[in-house]
This record gives C-alpha cells, structure tokens and sequence, in this order.
C-alpha cells in the first residue's frame, strides 16, 4: 500500500490522493485480501497451468499472505505500466510533427506481433518445448475454443470504435467524466456473469474511485482552461450530438466490460466442464493476439482504401509500414506488448475489477 501511495504521488500529483488514490487503497485491500477457502497459488511463470508441476500449496495462514501480496504485486506493477505508458504515448504524438507520426494502426500490428512473441516463448517454456504440440492440441483439435477469443476481440473493437465516436461528439471532460462508469458497469457484469459477490463498502469505494477520478479532470481542465468556465465548452456540443456521444460511451463501457469478463472467464475455465485439461495464459494471449492481427490488418486496409477513394488529407498513403518508428516508439511498444500481458495475469490471479482499479489510479 505504501508503495501504491508513492507512486501515485508521482504519477498523479499529491492533491489527488485523498479522492481517487485513498478510494483506491480500501478497494484494494478489500478486493485483494479477502480469503478465499481452499485456494491453491499458481506459479506465475507457468502460465496458471494448474498441474503438479506448477502449483505451490501452502498452509492456511501462509496461503491467504501470499495471495494478497501476489494481487498487490501486480495492482502496483500495473499502476506503473498503465503510467509509463500514457507518458510515453503522449511523448511520441506530441512532440512530434505530424507529417512525421507514424501511424495508430501499425503501432498496434507490431505491439500485438510483439506479445504474441512473447507468448510464444513463455508457451515454449511452459510446455517444456513442445509447443507445436500445444498449438496442435489447443488450437487445431479444438477450434471452437479457439473461436471463444473472437468474442473479446470484436468486443474490443466495438469499444475501440465507440471511443472515436464518443470522442468527436464529447467534450474532454465530460467525456472523462462518463467514462468512469466503466468500472462499476464492470463489477455489474461481473456479478451477472460470474456470480461474484462484493460488500456494501467495495461497491461504495467502486463509486468513490470514479467520483474521485472524475473531481481531479474536471480541476485539471478547469486550470489548464485559466479561468474560462468548463461549462460553455460542453455547451458547445449540439443536443444530437450529445446524445450520440452519451450512447456511445454507454455502449462502449459495456462493451468494455463484457469482453474483460468474459476473457476473465475463459482463462479461468469458469463453467468448462468437457473433461479437456485447461488452456494455459500464454496460449490464451497467443488466440486473442492471433485475432487482433487480423483485425487490424483489416482495418489498415479500410483506412488505405478509404484514403484512396476520400482523398489522402492525413498523408496514410505515403507512409510506408512502420514509419516515424524512433526509439521512444519502439519503448512504447514494448510498454504495450508487456503490459498486454499483465493485463491477463492480473484477470487470471486477480479480476477485471482490479483491473479496472489500477487504471483509474
């Protein structure tokens, strides 16, 4: 906990603690040590394969320790990736001129490219190098599981989509504001779709947290503003078009919050009962890697169709595969490729609401 508040001084300023870090702190110790009967502690670096080889049991107390410090762990670990990276990003758009931007879309082929790497050489490592054996095994022997990763996937892309929409129709503010719904549209869909439980105080410090993230935008846009009223730039926005940016969040949040559960539900083998031995995390990452490729492959393709038929404005045309890719953009990717997948340990080990909790810090 006080490593979370020291980072958090630094990433977010020390005003903001007291509303989105402290709300923050009681949901995760409410979240992360509460005990559980019976668990076992899977070894993260073997992919949560739950086998005699990679579990470590452990007594009562011990166990129950562990575990909590294990969830920390990783809400710490992803409070600094989501930071870096929002950092970083914001680095290699801004100070940039834009006939030198690379591209969105390739950034994310090759990040996606990178963490299936990755996921490829953990899976090697996991299944002691028989990984053809377990691409044959969980892939081409059981196509249909492998389907269920396109669920998340489309899902992603839906709210991937609805962003834009949501964002050229909303101001910033009120877009940041409406936005936070996602964590609590998330513990909903977690309760519906995984019959998990949470207390009168965990669903108050749900509320507290995005009430406290949205007080600290609306003061940082406010200042950033020098004295002109939020107000009038939300109402500069047409009443249609505000309702559209309104859907858009609304369905973009639960789009959000349907794809994380039910990924989180897929790797945790929740409700599988055909007797197949579980699908590892790295496998898993592999699948949705696989499809997120290929969806975006497609949608560079739109882009560069629709470039030649509209008209090139934004120069996507003469900007050959990986252009404006300096050292800083090669540090991002990286960024993105781990953090893809400590975003999967953490809804392996822990819940997309923990999630959900280190990025809104």
């Amino acid at each position: 906990i006080k490593a979370t508040v020291t980072t958090a001084k630094v990433l977010i300023g020390t005003k903001a603690i007291s509303s989105v870090v402290l709300p923050s702190l009681a949901l995760a110790s409410s979240i992360v040590c509460r005990p559980k009967k019976q668990q076992i502690i899977p070894l993260l670096v073997r992919g949560g394969d739950l086998t005699e080889n990679n579990i470590m049991t452990m007594g009562a107390g011990g166990k129950e320790e562990s575990e909590a410090n294990f969830r920390l762990l990783l809400l710490v670990l992803m409070v600094l990736q989501n930071s870096s990276t929002v950092l970083v990003g914001r680095y290699t758009r801004t100070l940039v001129e834009k006939s030198e931007l690379y591209l969105v879309n390739h950034l994310i082929i090759v990040t996606e490219l990178g963490k299936m790497f990755l996921s490829f050489i953990l899976e090697y490592h996991t299944t002691n190098g028989q990984l053809l054996s377990s691409m044959k095994r969980n892939i081409i022997d059981r196509p249909l599981d492998f389907l269920r990763i396109l669920v998340p996937a489309l899902l992603y892309l839906i709210q991937n989509t609805l962003l834009y929409t949501a964002l050229s129709n909303l101001s910033a503010p009120l877009f940041q504001v409406t936005y936070q719904s996602k964590l609590l549209t998330t513990a909903i869909v977690s309760v519906f779709m995984l019959n998990r439980k949470y207390t009168f105080q965990q669903w108050v410090c749900l509320g507290t947290l995005g009430v406290g993230v949205a007080i600290v935008v609306l003061g940082e846009k406010k200042k950033s503003s020098e004295g002109d009223d939020v107000s009038n730039e939300l109402d500069d926005a047409p009443e249609q078009s505000l309702k559209i940016g309104l859907v858009a969040v609304a369905i973009s949040c639960l789009s959000s919050a349907l794809a994380g559960v039910y990924f989180e539900k897929v790797v945790k083998n929740v409700g599988i009962s055909d007797g197949s031995a579980p699908v590892s995390l790295w496998m898993r990452n592999i699948q949705m890697s696989f499809f997120s490729i290929i969806i975006a492959v497609l949608q560079k393709t739109y882009n560069e169709n629709k470039a030649l038929t509209d008209g090139d404005e934004d120069g996507i045309l003469e900007k050959p595969f990986m252009f404006g890719f300096t050292a800083w953009v090669w540090v991002l990717i990286c960024l993105q490729s781990g953090g893809g997948l400590l975003v999967a340990a953490v809804i392996k080990y822990a819940d997309n609401v923990l999630k959900g909790l280190a990025t809104g810090v």
